[in-house]
């Protein structure tokens, strides 16, 4: 059961780089600006420089992806594309393509700067360090609520700048990258290799059906294979929240393998020895973590970690199902010819998180991120504003927040009442809902 009750938080397995015939299948779309220059690479070395350092690049698809897309991008040049009848169609092809949306960001904005990404590093780790003495120090009832919340959501914001590293947006340093996402994601019990390979395949495979597998929909099928208790740990608060550590070990609905074990089918051949550096990574930090319980006591122990840490698991599932649920319209899906690289990306939102924006990285300006995870987080918030004359109705501005984003409960809720599965047939799908789940989640 807890197999199908497993959410689907990040990408889970690893971008083919061939095609289903013989010879290479990869290409390159235009580089973005500041990467323009240079004398070209063979694909070979492409793949392994990508591999090693950026977890779902925007530069490499497959022939089967670029074809397609051009396709797409053909076919919407009528400023009517998106038309229908007088209304905007959100599953309509854009009448504009990635490049148009490339050229609108500045320059600047795609400029890596290692010394600015370690100030936030030192930056939050100080801020941990410093929550989790002064707890210790006070050890009250009336500040241990007041340090998870805290705590927690630092925990959260290490792991952006660690999926950062993981995106290369960090920096254009390979081995830094690595060091830092090791750090950053093994304190908060993250494999950093991982994970970052199986989040590739979201980026790379975003508003698909089957092979987006971040918080993908259900098909009918599958969805109606659930049993009663299943349907409701899964679209039941708190429990998709909490889902984040079981789909480490385990994966998501119909998928197998860990993000720990490197043979599962999450990893290539290559990528074995990366998987193998993440997972004695991980085992450390529970050495760690087992050393402090036996030296301070569980009960010490379960205040500092283990409350944060699930803290933190709460805000990764929930920022990342909100960007993917939630709009007060209804958002496509789509499979086979009609699934494209941006089309799939225009269907991520942007949400607005108030104060806390700042504190994890700008992560709820998502739509630019996901069309191109190379930009930094620094730089995501200008990239947006210069990119919106060309998206137009593509992009759904977030809803305002208040200093802390309470308005996004609400959302939620609604969005796990209502967003069920989608139709087992068709390429252009929208999220349904079942009443006697919808029924169920009310009486309670």
């Amino acid at each position: 059961m807890a197999r199908l009750v497993i959410s689907e938080c990040c990408g889970l397995t690893p971008l083919r780089l061939r095609g289903r015939g013989a010879g290479p299948a990869i290409a390159l779309p235009a580089a973005p600006p500041s990467l323009a220059a240079g004398p070209r690479r063979p694909v070979t070395a492409i793949h392994r420089e990508w591999a090693l350092r950026v977890s779902a690049p925007t530069r490499l698809t497959s022939v089967v992806e670029e074809e397609g897309n051009r396709k797409v991008e053909e076919e919407a040049r009528s400023p009517m594309a998106a038309d229908n009848g007088g209304a905007f169609d959100p599953g309509a092809p854009p009448p504009f393509g990635l490049a148009e949306i490339r050229a609108a960001i500045p320059k600047h904005c795609w400029v890596k700067d290692p010394w600015r990404s370690m100030s936030y590093v030192v930056r939050d780790v100080v801020v941990v360090l410093a929550l989790a003495a002064a707890a210790a120090r006070a050890d009250s009832w009336l500040v241990w609520p007041l340090y998870w919340a805290a705590q927690g959501t630092m925990f959260w914001a290490l792991f952006v700048l660690g999926h950062d590293c993981g995106h290369g947006s960090f920096s254009s340093n390979a081995k830094l990258n690595s060091v830092v996402g090791h750090i950053l994601h093994s304190s908060i019990l993250v494999p950093y290799h991982g994970w970052r390979i199986s989040h590739r395949t979201h980026h790379q495979h975003h508003g698909h059906v089957e092979n987006d597998e971040s918080w993908h929909p259900l098909p009918k099928r599958l969805y109606n294979s659930l049993d009663n208790m299943t349907k409701k740990l899964r679209f039941t608060m708190p429990f998709p929240m909490l889902a984040f550590p079981l789909y480490l070990f385990a994966r998501s609905p119909g998928k197998k393998g860990s993000h720990f074990n490197p043979s599962s089918d999450l990893f290539q051949p290559n990528e074995k020895k990366d998987v193998l550096t993440s997972t004695a990574s991980w085992l450390a930090m529970v050495g760690i973590l087992a050393g402090l319980t036996f030296v301070m006591g569980p009960l010490k122990m379960l205040k500092l970690y283990a409350v944060p840490y699930m803290i933190f698991v709460m805000w990764l599932d929930f920022v990342t199902y909100l960007h993917h649920h939630g709009h007060e319209d209804k958002l496509p899906w789509y499979r086979g010819k009609e699934w494209s690289y941006l089309r799939g990306g225009l269907t991520t939102l942007d949400r607005d998180y108030g104060w806390i924006n700042n504190i994890h990285h700008d992560i709820g300006t998502h739509v630019i991120h996901h069309l191109f995870p190379q930009i930094p987080h620094y730089h995501l918030v200008e990239a947006t504003e210069a990119a919106k004359p060309v998206l137009g109705k593509y992009y759904k501005e977030p809803e305002k927040s208040a200093p802390i984003p309470f308005h996004l409960l609400e959302v939620l809720a609604k969005s796990l009442k209502s967003d069920h599965y989608v139709s087992d047939t068709g390429d252009v799908v929208y999220y349904q809902t079942d009443s006697k789940t919808s029924s169920a989640q009310s009486s309670d």
